[in-house]
């Protein structure tokens, strides 16, 4: 009687749990909605639609991740850390047996805006789709058709990733999805005008800001996707770099500067408070010194909206002169490595030799920009076809971990900065986890 009861109540309870595991099979296998079902692979584009998609193929700087110097554009192939494993972005140039030229537009609307690949793969968010579903539905069109149409096709076949099994299966991206990535595109705030919505959208979706700007969680979900969010492009460390604040934070943001120079900054690469370097450097050199004038005062006019957090910034920063004390750990060092560029003065060669008196990177509690930049020098900027001819040098043979720190403690505590000392294990461990900066970037003349 007894286990007759027990296999009675076993399988009823059998019933729900092979009704939610069904459910989970589909929610995990589905391919996301798309508007263009009917769209055919190698249709036709109109000139004018080819040449749109290359300009939001600069706004959303796709070649950042799809190409390596030397190689052909968009082949993939870029090394990609993360907490799970190495990871490579893949070929996205037409060719039919590595790129993407089977794709039909709703292919590659699935994989743009919702992380999934023909067959239902669910792609790393690596790839920035949590932003790039806000784009439009023209804009993705025309993005297809310089996709299609704009580049040449690579036999470049995809570098398998490195994450080990079970880390490896793709199906819980679709939970993570369901929990962390939204699902509809931008839409316009009726209470802000033309020009603060067009910021808006370049910057929440194809400029995809937030992936390097905004902190992440335990889960490595942005902790905010727009303006709503106070931790929304509020810094973040991330590769060894930590990306500032975006907001109107005095000392580790951008309230210290007017729209013009927003715009300055993104269409030359410097402004009288920085000049571009890390990760913002390729950002610079193939995506933002290419967007219209309009729409750079469009992303301006957005970040100088989103207001600072006092209490995380502290008192606002104030140049203090100060006397060079050659006794003072540092001093030394910055006077004889430093001073001939940035000043004994701390307050550098604008526009040319960034300043380091009210420097973000000086006065942020994350170091790590400082230390990278000191010991692997900076990459080329190459505005206006022009390559620079001033950059920082990697000082990695020149100073141990301790003189390092000791001088990046100086600067980060002097002229009013309010960063904090530097230890030397961090140096250490960022030298023995990223290499000098290359001194021929990756430039892309798409056509």
């Amino acid at each position: 009687m007894n286990n007759r009861r027990f296999a009675r109540t076993a399988g009823w309870l059998a019933l729900p749990c092979l009704a939610a595991a069904g459910l989970l099979a589909w929610y995990v296998t589905r391919e996301p909605a798309t508007a263009f079902e009917q769209e055919q692979a190698g249709a036709s584009f109109e000139p004018a639609l080819v040449s749109r998609g290359e300009y939001v193929a600069r706004l959303s700087d796709c070649v950042a991740c799809h190409s390596l110097a030397g190689k052909a554009p968009f082949a993939g192939g870029l090394e990609m850390a993360t907490p799970l494993g190495a990871i490579h972005a893949t070929n996205i140039t037409p060719d039919k047996n590595t790129g993407i030229g089977t794709y039909s537009l709703a292919d590659f609307d699935r994989a743009v805006r919702h992380g999934v690949a023909p067959g239902g793969r669910r792609l790393y968010p690596a790839m920035p789709y949590p932003s790039y579903v806000k784009l439009s539905d023209d804009d993705i069109k025309a993005l297809y058709a310089f996709f299609m149409q704009g580049i040449q096709p690579a036999n470049q076949p995809n570098i398998p990733s490195d994450i080990p099994w079970p880390l490896n299966m793709r199906w819980p991206i679709a939970l993570w999805n369901g929990v962390f990535a939204p699902t509809a595109t931008y839409a316009a705030k009726p209470d802000q005008d033309a020009l603060w919505n067009r910021g808006a959208y370049i910057v929440q979706g194809p400029g995809h800001c937030g992936s390097c700007h905004t902190p992440r969680g335990l889960a490595f979900n942005e902790k905010a996707l727009d303006e709503s969010g106070k931790p929304f492009l509020a810094g973040a460390l991330l590769d060894g770099w930590y990306a500032p604040s975006l907001r109107q934070d005095p000392n580790t943001g951008l309230g210290r500067w007017s729209e013009p120079q927003i715009v300055q900054f993104l269409k030359t690469g410097r402004n009288a408070h920085a000049v571009v370097y890390g990760s913002m450097t390729e950002a610079f050199n193939n995506s933002t010194q290419f967007m219209q004038d309009d729409d750079l005062a469009a992303i301006a006019r957005y970040l100088k909206s989103l207001p600072g957090d006092p209490q995380r910034d502290g008192t606002p920063w104030q140049y203090q002169a100060v006397t060079t004390n050659q006794d003072v750990p540092g001093a030394r060092t910055y006077a004889t490595r430093c001073a001939s560029c940035h000043g004994l003065d701390g307050k550098g060669q604008p526009e040319w030799m960034p300043p380091l008196a009210g420097a973000t990177s000086a006065q942020a509690k994350e170091s790590a920009s400082a230390i990278n930049i000191t010991l692997n020098g900076s990459q080329r900027v190459v505005a206006a076809g022009v390559p620079d001819a001033y950059r920082m040098p990697a000082f990695r043979e020149q100073l141990s971990d301790q003189e390092i720190a000791e001088v990046l403690s100086y600067v980060r505590g002097t002229w009013g900065n309010q960063g904090g000392t530097v230890d030397a294990k961090a140096v250490g461990k960022l030298r023995g986890h990223t290499d000098p900066a290359s001194s021929s970037p990756i430039i892309l003349h798409m056509r």
